[in-house]
């Protein structure tokens, strides 16, 4: 039982700091720089998106299938990709401004519902993806599938919705 107290303590950590560690990020104004290679990591960002929602859908057909290795498998990948997105992500932003949306319009308004649904979500489903990814490791299928009913659509949601925000924001760019 400890281990599992001290597992889900060690998520509820990350859970806290990694929100607050990349709004603190978003808030340096003096940025070091790494060079112009970090002005693709946003493009990347959008494949990995991109990447991870065809992985989780692909994963849920796996499953419904009972093809339960190869869910594995996929479902692994779509976590890993989610920690290669999160360094990409912060290496960004620590070396670069913020890039301001410049559509007029109604098309703003649907950005930015667009976007505001996407991070707060995003801060939803970490706590949901790193429960269900424990329980499946510790082979708790019974609470790993209660838990997947909420983060599967969450998470998935949050993969398309950055891909659109990418491609509405990719313009203004500098």
């Amino acid at each position: 039982m400890k281990e599992k107290d001290s597992s889900m303590r060690t998520i509820n950590i990350i859970s806290v700091v990694i929100p607050v560690a990349v709004a603190v990020l978003l808030g340096i104004r003096t940025k070091p720089d790494l060079g112009e290679w970090t002005k693709i990591l946003p493009h990347l960002n959008a494949v990995i998106n991109s990447l991870t929602a065809l992985l989780l859908i692909v994963g849920f057909y796996f499953i419904r299938n009972q093809k339960r290795e190869a869910h594995r498998w996929v479902m692994t990948t779509a976590f890993i990709l989610g920690g290669v997105f999160l360094i990409s992500y912060v290496l960004y932003h620590l070396t670069n401004p913020s890039t301001s949306f410049g559509g007029e319009g109604a098309v703003k308004y649907v950005y930015y519902f667009i976007l505001i649904s996407h991070i707060l979500l995003s801060l939803v489903v970490l706590p949901l993806v790193l429960r269900a990814f424990y329980f499946a490791l510790k082979a708790d299928y019974q609470r790993h599938k209660k838990l997947v009913k909420f983060a599967y659509p969450i998470w998935l949601y949050v993969s398309i919705t950055g891909v659109i925000a990418y491609l509405m924001i990719s313009p203004y760019y500098a």
